[in-house]
């Protein structure tokens, strides 16, 4: 009896000492985010006055190169997989200098039609608040880690504006397979904090209930899964888009900042070529898409190649504003050629593609919910489960650490970050049914005469 009384008093103190950590980081971060969210806002109304903005592209990712590689190199690129690292690797160290660093680099790329997002930078920043918070108060590397996951997923309530989906994201991108039960709390606390503070200070977010939703039905199931392999097939084409664009960079022999004078010289000629409007955080085309309206047939394939060169050559900022553009273009031509209502493809592909590419179906599923009503549910969830099946082994983040493959068919070394997966394997389980029907088309194939 004693022993549960005590058991009972240790976790009544623990949730009462994480409940008020989590509502201070949640307010710490929401501050932040909001701060970045206005600035960012003011700055790219600012620069769209000028007809030709995006000129000062090349110039604005010379000097996100030089800040970043001279002031705080994790502030480079998106954010959200730097803050992935640091819990993974440095029990949630970062310096602090990356919060203002990543701040003013993110609003120079964005603001001159850089393609990136908002959400990397305000997790970064939230992050950054909270593992400088635990180095005040002291705390142990277990707790400073919670303390950072809890800055994560304010960071990405405050910007999404879905506290549940976005606490959520905080926890789901750090593992493939897995998920840390003991931060949930502290999470679910921090996300609705920063989510409440950053609206209170005048931040709106974008909400879209889908209007018609038809009622369950064999052919509508049956559309929705070929809608999810559709979103796989691109969250995959797009994670592969970023690593040729990385691949692209490596091969290039110059001063690493100078790269973005590149970068910028082919974005401009890009814009020029196609359109302005797959520049940018690109929220005006988001909605179009959402609508229903016509979106040309190539939109989401011309969105991963602005995106890829802006991150790997100098810009920063974060990569879900990106995904749900390409999602929800996707979806809408998926349903426009298919015959299907494209606003609710755009709805479902938006956040199919945020599962497939970050390996988030459950945050990605209730994200439907929040964003585009209770109606979509169901359908958006058989569609995220499947985009992340059929992406693999991959992700956006190469920082994420994988728990457990994607099929029983397939052997994968666990415990591994997704961007090692590729220097080991992925092997097919010799005794599975998948592996036996494969052995079985090998000696088909070898008894097969050729043609003459």
């Amino acid at each position: 009896m004693r022993k549960k009384v005590l058991e009972g008093s240790i976790l009544f103190v623990s949730v009462v000492k994480w409940l008020f950590l989590a509502s201070c980081a949640g307010v710490a971060a929401g501050l932040a985010s909001a701060l970045f969210l206005k600035l960012l806002a003011a700055s790219i109304v600012y620069a769209q006055k000028f007809p030709y903005y995006f000129a000062l592209l090349p110039l604005a990712l010379v000097l996100s190169g030089i800040i970043t590689k001279y002031l705080a190199p994790e502030a480079a690129g998106g954010g959200t997989g730097s803050v992935i690292e640091a819990v993974h690797k440095h029990s949630g160290k970062m310096k602090l200098m990356a919060v203002p660093v990543k701040l003013v680099v993110t609003i120079l790329t964005v603001a001159t039609g850089g393609s990136a997002g908002k959400e990397g930078p305000c997790a970064q920043i939230g992050a950054g608040v909270c593992s400088a918070l635990s180095d005040l108060l002291k705390f142990d590397a277990r707790d400073r880690k919670k303390l950072v996951i809890c800055g994560i997923s304010a960071g990405f309530a405050a910007v999404f504006g879905t506290p549940i989906a976005g606490a959520i994201y905080g926890v789901e991108v750090l593992f493939i397979g897995a998920l840390m039960y003991d931060v949930l709390l502290p999470s679910f606390v921090a996300g609705v904090v920063g989510f409440q503070v950053a609206s209170s200070l005048g931040i709106t977010y974008f909400h879209d209930p889908v209007n018609f939703v038809p009622l369950f039905s064999s052919m509508v199931f049956i559309k929705v899964c070929i809608g999810g392999i559709f979103f796989g097939l691109c969250s995959l084409l797009f994670v592969e888009m970023l690593r040729l664009g990385e691949w692209t960079n490596k091969r290039i022999k110059l001063w690493e900042p100078l790269k973005g004078a590149v970068g910028g010289v082919t974005l401009v000629i890009l814009a020029l070529i196609f359109s302005t409007k797959y520049m940018g955080l690109g929220l005006d085309t988001m909605a179009s898409a959402l609508q229903g309206d016509d979106i040309p047939p190539g939109a989401f394939l011309l969105k991963m190649l602005f995106t890829s060169v802006t991150l790997n050559f100098g810009g920063s900022g974060g990569l879900v504003t990106p995904t749900y553009f390409i999602g929800a273009t996707a979806g809408n031509v998926f349903g426009q050629f298919l015959g299907f209502d494209p606003a609710l493809f755009a709805a479902i592909g938006m956040v199919s593609l945020l599962a497939g590419a970050s390996n988030t179906p459950i945050s990605a599923s209730i994200m439907a919910v929040e964003l585009f009503g209770p109606e979509v549910g169901s359908y958006a969830a058989v569609s995220c489960i499947i985009s992340f099946l059929m992406s693999g082994h991959r992700s956006m983040y190469p920082n994420q650490v994988l728990s457990t493959a994607k099929s029983q068919s397939l052997v994968v070394e666990s415990g591994r970050e997704m961007g090692d997966i590729d220097d080991v394997g992925v092997k097919l389980r010799p005794n599975s049914v998948a592996g036996q029907v494969f052995r079985g088309y090998r000696k088909v194939q070898k008894k097969t005469p050729p043609r003459k």
